[in-house]
C-alpha cells in the first residue's frame, strides 16, 4: 500500500516509520522546510527511543522519504493520513481544527484517483464529517472517503505502542474504506491484534473517553495522595491494593505532581467543551481539570514548606523538567508551575534533565542548566525529583546529601523512600501521600 503521511510531528513521523517498517511505500510531508531537511539528512526532530534506527533502517529500504510537495506526495495514495497539530484553541476550549481542515482542502485539490482521507490527529465529535465536507466542497467530482483512526500512542513507548497495540481503533462509512484500513493494519490482524472497526463518531469519542479517563485515574489517586498525608497512610502501599483489583489494575495510579503532556491537558479541555456545546456537562472531566491544576499548585506549597516558607535566597537543584521520563516533551509540564513559582519566589534554580533542555530553556527562563544531579546539589538548599528519569532511580544519596548546604528532598515521584532518605543523611524529605517515618514502604 502506498501512504502518505501529512505532518512529521510526534504523532506523524512515528506513525509514518511504522507503516514503513509494515512494508508501506511511505512519504511524509511537511511543511517546514527546516524539518524535512532534517529528515532527508537522518536526523529526528524530536526525542523518542529508538526512532532514529528504525527510520534509517526503512529509508535506507526505500519505503521511507520525506518532503514538502504535499501534490506530488498524493499521487497514487490508498490512504492520506493527516496528522496535524489541533491545539486547544485560546478563548473556548476547542480543539483547533485549521490545520486539520487546511490540509483536508490541499489534500483534495491534489488528489488525482481514489483515496481514503484519514484523520489521525486527534479531533472533536464530528470533525471527520467536516472533513468530508470540506473536500466535496474543493473537489465535488473526487471519488474518496474519510475514516477516523485516532493515535493511542505514549511518548517514550510509541513504537511499541504502535508495533504491540492494545487495539488499533477504524472510523469508516463504507466497506471500501474498511477494506483499505484492514489491508494497511493486516500486520497487526495477522499477529492478532484488535482492529476495532466502528462509525466516525464512536471512533473520534473511544480517544477523548479514553484520554479523559486515564487522567481521572491518575487525579484520583492524587487526591487519595493528599489525604495519606492527613491520615498517616502511605500511597504506595494504597496504590499496590488497590491495583491488584483486577476491574481497577495497576496501570496509572503512581501519585505525583500533576499530568502533562501533549495529550491529557488538551482532551480533556476540548471533551469538557464538546460536553458543553450539546448540552451534556462532563462534570467529572471538569473536576479533574480543576483537581490537576491544584495538584501542582499543592506542590509548590509543599517545596516551601521545605524551605522554612520563604523560596527567598534558597538555592534549589530541580531532577527533571519534563513532563514524563523518555522525552524531550514540555507541554503542560508539571515544571512549568513549580518551576517558575521557585524562581518567581526568589530561588536559585539549578536543572538537571537528559533531554529537557532544547525546549526548557525558552520555556523556564532564569534557571541554571547542571550536567549531572551531583553538579546541581552543590550547596544547595533542598533537591527536588520532579521527573523519574531513570537516571535518577540509582543516585548516590550519601553523596547529595553530603553536598547540599541543607540536605533536604522532595521526591516528588516517590522513587525513594523516607528511610533511604534518612540513612543517607537527609534531614528532611517530602514525598507525595507518604510519611517521613513508620514501617518502610516498598519503594
Amino acid at each position: 500500500m502506498k501512504i502518505t503521511m501529512i505532518g512529521t510531528g510526534y504523532v506523524g513521523l512515528v506513525s509514518g516509520v511504522c507503516f514503513s517498517d509494515f512494508g508501506h511505500e511511505v512519504v511524509c510531508v511537511d511543511k517546514d522546510p527546516a524539518k524535512i531537511e532534517m529528515l532527508e539528512a537522518g536526523q529526528v526532530p524530536i526525542y523518542e527511543p529508538g526512532l532514529d534506527q528504525l527510520m534509517a533502517r526503512n529509508v535506507e529500504a526505500g519505503r521511507l522519504s520525506f518532503t514538502l510537495d504535499l501534490a506530488a506526495a498524493v499521487q497514487g495514495a490508498d490512504a492520506v493520513f493527516i496528522a496535524v497539530g489541533t491545539p486547544t484553541r485560546r478563548g473556548d476550549g476547542h480543539a483547533d481544527l485549521t490545520y486539520v481542515m487546511a490540509a483536508a482542502e490541499e489534500v483534495a485539490k491534489a488528489l488525482t484517483d481514489y483515496a481514503v482521507i484519514v484523520t489521525k490527529s486527534t479531533v472533536p465529535v464530528g470533525t471527520n464529517r467536516q472533513v468530508a465536507e470540506v473536500v466535496r466542497k474543493a473537489r465535488p467530482d473526487l471519488d474518496f472517503d474519510v475514516a477516523s483512526n485516532p493515535e493511542f500512542l505514549r511518548e517514550g513507548a510509541a513504537i511499541e505502542d504502535f508495533m504491540k497495540p492494545d487495539r488499533v481503533v477504524v472510523g469508516v462509512q463504507s466497506d471500501r474504506a474498511a477494506e483499505v484500513m484492514g489491508e494497511i493494519y493486516r500486520p497487526l490482524f495477522l499477529r492478532d491484534f484488535p482492529i476495532v472497526t466502528t462509525d466516525l463518531e464512536s471512533a473520534e469519542m473511544i480517544k477523548y473517553a479514553a484520554n479523559a479517563f486515564l487522567a481521572t485515574k491518575i487525579t484520583f489517586i492524587n487526591e487519595i495522595a493528599a489525604l495519606c498525608e492527613r491520615t498517616g497512610a502511605d500511597i504506595k502501599q494504597v496504590s499496590k491494593g488497590v491495583g491488584l483489583d483486577g476491574r481497577i489494575g495497576n496501570k496509572f495510579l503512581h501519585a505525583g505532581p500533576g499530568y502533562g503532556g501533549s495529550c491529557f491537558p488538551k482532551d480533556t479541555a476540548a471533551l469538557a467543551r464538546i460536553g458543553q456545546d450539546y448540552a451534556v456537562p462532563m462534570r467529572i472531566t471538569e473536576t479533574v481539570m480543576a483537581v490537576n491544576d491544584a495538584v501542582k499548585a499543592r506542590m509548590v506549597e509543599k517545596l516551601r514548606d521545605l524551605c522554612d516558607g520563604s523560596f527567598n535566597g534558597k538555592t534549589v537543584a530541580v531532577l527533571g523538567v519534563t513532563f514524563k521520563p523518555n522525552t524531550d516533551d514540555m507541554r503542560d509540564a508539571p515544571s512549568l508551575t513549580i518551576v517558575p513559582a521557585l524562581v518567581g519566589g526568589g530561588a536559585k534554580v539549578r536543572v538537571v534533565d537528559p533531554q529537557g533542555r532544547r525546549e526548557g530553556e525558552a520555556l523556564l527562563p532564569g534557571v541554571r542548566w547542571e550536567d549531572d544531579p551531583y553538579q546541581a546539589a552543590d550547596q544547595a538548599d533542598l533537591l527536588v525529583v520532579l521527573t523519574e528519569w531513570n537516571e535518577f532511580r540509582a543516585l548516590d544519596l550519601k553523596q547529595l546529601a553530603e553536598a547540599m548546604a541543607t540536605p533536604r528532598m522532595a521526591d516528588l515521584r516517590n522513587i525513594y523512600t523516607p528511610q533511604d532518605a534518612s540513612r543517607a543523611g537527609f534531614s528532611a524529605y517530602e514525598g507525595v501521600g507518604r510519611q517521613g517515618h513508620g514501617p518502610q514502604a516498598d519503594a
